[in-house]
């Protein structure tokens, strides 16, 4: 392994880019005229803030990660890349990310990424291996990016924002309680508490599963309610989230891995099927 590409794993480049998307996609429906080279700068601003927050809980969890199957390959474990080099990473790629949201959008935008750096990287982090509350703390840094990316465009907390944050804040839960439930026997290995109740991979947590994706359904229509969309959208919300929820059905019938596993795969399509549709309408 590099160190060019060592450092690039640190980004955990697929996580980040579906972060930033999503604060792409908060601008371009905040802005008046949808301004792709405007929305790819706040991609861009939320790829490096996102790239360094996990850096940050990467060097947290380096003690942690050689434990897991999963993670013991990373590079800080593995030793390729120091706890010097990666906390200067993390502040050039804070610095540049939060530099480039100030300057070329608004420094409220810039400091609701401070915030989410810092909830993710520093409070969530540590609560892993202490509180099942874990997934509700990491789920507020987890809903910011398309709240920032309105606010970059529009320069004030306004409903429509909030919206956004709301439908991405509640598909935390059922998204990372369904990883958690997959990955469950590595976690318990780093002594990870994600999932919501004591006894773990069971019933108890199968319905809340449900029923924070139930409440997403009336959530994500919301948009329609408050006139950011056209009627496009809700039909296209309403069936994502009406067949994401089945899944969950199948989940509390069968308390399996496999289920599990199509609610996590499910979460990953459901997120930009619901966002892609909110831009396409708009335009």
């Amino acid at each position: 392994m590099t160190k060019a590409r060592a450092f690039f794993q640190l980004l955990k480049f697929r996580l980040a880019l579906t972060v930033a998307f999503s604060s792409a996609i908060g601008y371009l429906l905040g802005a008046h005229e949808l301004d792709f080279s405007r929305a790819l700068l706040v991609l861009v601003g939320g790829l490096a803030v996102t790239g360094s927050a996990n850096t940050i809980n990467q060097i947290f969890e380096k003690d942690l990660d050689k434990l897991m199957k999963r993670t013991a390959k990373r590079p800080i474990p593995l030793g390729i890349v120091s706890i010097r080099e990666a906390w200067v990473f993390t502040a050039v790629l804070g610095v540049v990310g939060l530099g480039l949201l100030t300057y070329s959008f608004n420094p409220l935008a810039a400091a609701l990424s401070l915030l989410s750096l810092i909830l993710y990287g520093f409070v969530y982090t540590p609560l892993k291996t202490i509180s099942p509350i874990c997934v509700a703390v990491g789920a507020i840094p987890g809903g910011m990016p398309p709240l920032i990316g309105w606010v970059a465009a529009t320069g004030f907390l306004g409903v429509e924002g909030w919206i956004l944050f709301g439908i991405q804040f509640m598909w935390q839960f059922p998204h990372f309680w369904a990883i958690a439930w997959v990955l469950d026997d590595d976690y318990k290995k780093a002594g990870f508490k994600m999932l919501p109740t004591p006894g773990g991979k069971d019933l108890r947590t199968a319905i809340q599963i449900m029923t924070y994706t139930m409440v997403l359904i009336p959530l994500s229509l919301l948009p329609f309610y408050f006139g950011m969309t056209s009627t496009t959208y809700p039909m296209v919300a309403a069936i994502c989230g009406v067949l994401f929820l089945m899944q969950t059905f199948y989940l509390m019938r069968t308390v399996s891995k496999k289920a599990a596993m199509s609610i996590m795969f499910g979460s990953f399509l459901y997120l930009p099927i619901v966002q892609i549709a909110l831009v396409l309408d708009k335009m």
